[in-house]
């Protein structure tokens, strides 16, 4: 677990670390507009400057941000993939049977491996510079006003809170279970059409009868603190906006501004 997942937080004491959690919330979903609305390499470029900067600030090196999303990079490369061999126009480059290659799906195929590895980026930069609790409470705090039409906000946000906390945490016990097993003796691949069902089922078994004794030992955890939902609940130390907050959203703005002009320009 030395390496930064996604999910994991990195702690620094950096501005945006400092930053209140709802503000970093709505900025990231600022800068994925941003991102969406790109649309030439030269407005991904300005989104990406803006990123990098953003990483730099929060004093989080490069390596462990590749690193956070490294577990949700095959999204970009089954992308790709559908990009390159079904999307069809230009100079053909390639034809083997079924699948050709032609200049719109390689440009389709970059342009959007770009595009998610920026959205990436982005959402593992609220994760790695934001602790648990405080993203629990800035879901709520997001969701609240629509409480009024039914929904759960709490528990919403807390589930999804948990999620993230676990799921640096799963990765981890599948190492060591990964690890015990070849310990063992066990001939375990990466690929399991050469390990077989019995090898994954070897690491998929602990690792489910794990998950679910954190389950339920996170409910007794529950239960035994009577907690009873949002209701008469208070905060430690409740969210506050300060005026790092502007400054952030003002850049995010100007994010956002950039990309508009650069898209009318090129």
């Amino acid at each position: 677990m030395d390496r930064a997942l996604f999910g994991q937080y990195f702690p620094t004491d950096s501005p945006i670390h400092r930053m209140d959690a709802r503000a970093k919330l709505t900025l990231v979903v600022i800068v994925m507009i941003a991102i969406f609305a790109s649309g030439s390499y030269a407005a991904l470029g300005v989104c990406a400057a803006f990123i990098l900067a953003f990483f730099a600030i929060s004093q989080i090196p490069l390596l462990q941000a590749a690193r956070s999303i490294g577990p949700l990079f095959f999204i970009v490369i089954i992308t790709a993939l559908l990009n390159l061999f079904f999307v069809q126009g230009g100079v053909e480059y390639l034809s083997a049977g079924p699948f050709h290659v032609s200049q719109a799906g390689v440009h389709s195929a970059v342009f959007l491996s770009i595009r998610l590895t920026l959205l990436l980026l982005d959402a593992s930069l609220l994760t790695l510079t934001t602790t648990t609790l405080d993203l629990t409470d800035a879901i709520e705090a997001v969701l609240m006003p629509f409480s009024r039409f039914g929904l759960p906000a709490h528990e919403f946000s807390m589930v999804m809170g948990i999620a993230l906390r676990f799921v640096p945490q799963f990765v981890g016990e599948f190492r060591t279970i990964r690890a015990a097993q070849l310990s063992r003796g066990a001939k375990l691949s990466t690929s399991p059409f050469k390990s077989g069902l019995s090898s994954v089922s070897s690491l998929m078994v602990p690792l489910f009868s794990s998950a679910f004794r954190h389950a339920d030992t996170l409910s007794s955890a529950m239960d035994a603190r009577c907690y009873h939902g949002a209701a008469g609940r208070t905060k430690l130390h409740p969210l506050a906006f300060h005026a790092r907050d502007a400054i952030g959203s003002a850049v995010c703005v100007a994010l956002l501004a950039c990309v508009v002009v650069v898209n009318v320009l090129f």
